[in-house]
């Protein structure tokens, strides 16, 4: 890693442009093969100083807010796809306003809304529902949107084919970091629950959770499966991956600030599970630290904690080739992914800087915050 990490304010995301495009060019590879569109899922990604880049290769984004399409409709300026679990009264309106395809949780709220979606001067809004077909293959309940009494898609037994008028697509999502052989059982669920009705559309958007770019996909497969649903059904393919696109792109740097013990040797660093990887707690999982190992696999084992009051602000244990020092650099992987766009400022702890590596201009700091920031969004 040529990146001089060392640099860069502390703590601070980056992302390394020459693998952001590494992935960016697996994604085209697939829509080259198959004429599918590959769309950028904001809820994972949504570091808009390099949507430019991103925009040369991918079709465009998907957002679940009125924020995130606006964010996608100006700063990358090509298709906006939006679907919400339900849809708030008083932005739809501008929602309609960026917004290219619409998909809807029920066909309560496509018939609420079916008039205002069909009257928007000068350009047509594609309409989808997004169906739940009641088979996924997830390992973590909170992010398996066909649990039971799961609140996300349409079920057979609840889907109104007699009022399909209007309506352009289908939208499945059932993946979480899965492979292709995941995705062709899920389609082939999808084809005998909803079959018939494949038929009659325009395109099938086959959601999230592809990770395409992980070194064991199978991109063969992807393409076999998406090819055989053009041909069976003569359908778009829409594909909308958020991890894929940034996967193992983004670094943290952090600090340790101190040193304690407590039974064993404590790290206190100036970030936070908490506040800037709150995937540690919530999913959870343990970053990767670059030249670090598993406790007990080097020399000197570490718990490496954060700055705020949160007694379990633990990032977790490793283990270290020399003890560390304070004011030691820690270079945590994979960090563009879903760490970035979840953020907070709990307890007032300051948010990480953003920045970029390529190789024609170098580490450029695109972003630092401070006190505004934290009060600005209390009152």
């Amino acid at each position: 890693m040529d990146i001089d990490f060392g640099a860069l304010p502390s703590p601070c995301y980056i992302v390394d442009e020459r693998l952001l495009v590494k992935n960016l060019e697996i994604l085209d590879s697939v829509q080259k093969r198959t004429d599918c569109n590959i769309l950028l899922a904001l809820k994972g990604f949504a570091m808009h100083e390099v949507f430019p880049l991103v925009g040369q290769y991918l079709k465009g984004v998907t957002a679940s807010s009125l924020h995130e399409a606006r964010l996608g409709y100006e700063k990358m300026g090509k298709e906006v796809h939006a679907y919400a679990p339900a849809y708030v009264d008083r932005e739809f309106d501008e929602l309609l306003g960026y917004v290219d395809h619409i998909v809807f949780n029920s066909f309560h709220q496509w018939k609420k809304y079916k008039d205002k979606v069909q009257a928007v001067p000068g350009k047509k809004i594609e309409v989808g529902i997004r169906i739940n077909p009641q088979y996924s293959e997830g390992r973590t309940p909170i992010y398996d949107p066909c649990y039971a009494h799961s609140r996300l898609g349409v079920t057979l037994d609840q889907f109104r084919g007699d009022e399909l008028d209007g309506v352009d697509g289908l939208h499945f999502h059932t993946l979480c970091q899965q492979n292709s052989d995941t995705l062709e059982r899920t389609v082939a669920v999808v084809e005998e629950k909803f079959g018939e009705h494949l038929k009659k559309l325009k395109w099938l958007n086959m959601g999230g959770g592809h990770h395409i770019t992980r070194e064991d996909y199978d991109v063969d497969r992807l393409v076999r499966v998406i090819n055989r649903l053009k041909e069976t059904y003569g359908f778009q393919v829409y594909l909308e991956p958020g991890e894929a696109v940034a996967l193992n792109t983004g670094f943290m740097v952090a600090t340790v600030e101190d040193i304690i013990y407590n039974g064993m040797d404590i790290a206190i660093l100036d970030t936070s599970a908490a506040c800037h990887m709150p995937d540690v707690l919530e999913m959870p999982y343990r970053p990767e630290i670059i030249g670090a190992g598993e406790p007990q696999q080097y020399p000197h084992t570490y718990r490496l904690g954060g700055l705020t009051c949160l007694a379990g602000d633990v990032i977790g244990d490793y283990s270290f080739p020399k003890p560390l020092e304070r004011g030691d650099k820690l270079v945590f992987t994979d960090m563009a992914i879903y760490s970035m766009v979840k953020t907070n400022m709990f307890n007032g702890v300051n948010l990480p800087a953003i920045a970029t590596f390529n190789e024609a201009n170098g580490i450029k700091v695109v972003r630092e915050f401070g006190y505004q920031d934290y009060a600005s969004r209390l009152s």
